[in-house]
């Protein structure tokens, strides 16, 4: 919910969890944002954290680190060495994991098993959702999804048919409403989305979805900015997250796709 004074970024955009790549920022940086929430993605294992970063940022926020259960380290029935390294302070999002960060091997570990096995010693993990819906739906944990441009659909289906479970929405967020930034951001992001990369034009063949993007490809890619990400002034985004909000997410997690320095303000 929006804060009585407004008085940081993070309040005036109405969100309520702040997304970390570690590939992108030092995730110690992100002490200087005034969140109270921090999701860290996974981008493999090289690039976890430190245990002692974790901790201080958990010290004065939620703090919840992306393990995919197929993975060596946070295989909850393999090798779960790494989660040895996490602080007690900090909790976890459960997901699949993204295939280019698994091995062969691991891509081919069932994921259902190793979901309901890591929610018996974490029940409050939050689960992914990203191509296993149906089965992070079953667990009954806080859902963690992806912005669509079915998602206020979605919402609405789920809290209508008596689903009273939390569910947090991802989103790139770009501040600004200039097209060629919200491209440069973005573009590259909503062109992987698989409805929008089959809308975009066959012969478009240079792959330009940044700001050098132009006619029927421009077109596509900022619409699809508007269904897969929080873009606009700060009061437009607002306006999107307390949309979300409206139709049944309990909480939206921005992800800074221009860095975090605007989001300390």
């Amino acid at each position: 919910m929006l804060r009585a004074d407004a008085t940081s970024v993070v309040d005036r955009t109405g969100l309520d969890a702040i997304a970390l790549k570690p590939t992108e920022c030092d995730v110690a940086d992100a002490a200087s944002i005034p969140a109270d929430a921090f999701a860290i993605d996974y981008e493999g294992r090289e690039h976890v954290p430190d245990s002692d970063v974790l901790e201080t940022l958990a010290a004065n926020a939620d703090v919840r680190v992306t393990t995919p259960v197929r993975a060596d380290g946070y295989d909850p029935l393999g090798d779960d060495s790494l989660v040895a390294d996490l602080p007690a302070s900090v909790g976890r999002v459960a997901v699949a994991g993204h295939p280019a960060y698994l091995t062969d091997d691991e891509r081919s570990r069932a994921v259902a098993p190793r979901l309901g096995e890591l929610l018996e010693t974490a029940p409050d993990a939050w689960v992914g959702t990203e191509s296993v819906e149906r089965i992070a739906m079953a667990t009954g944990a806080t859902q963690y999804d992806l912005l669509s441009r079915s998602t206020e659909r979605e919402l609405r289906a789920l809290r209508a048919a008596g689903f009273d479970g939390e569910i947090a929405v991802y989103a790139p967020t770009v501040l600004s409403d200039d097209e060629d930034t919200i491209l440069e951001a973005v573009g590259d992001y909503v062109a992987r989305r698989r409805p929008v990369a089959s809308a975009l034009p066959d012969e478009d063949t240079d792959h330009d979805y940044d700001a050098g993007a132009t006619g029927r490809t421009r077109e596509v890619l900022l619409a699809a900015a508007d269904d897969y990400t929080l873009v606009g002034t700060e009061d437009d985004v607002h306006a999107q997250t307390e949309t979300l909000r409206e139709v049944g997410a309990t909480t939206v997690v921005g992800y800074p796709a221009r860095g975090l320095g605007r989001f300390r303000k």
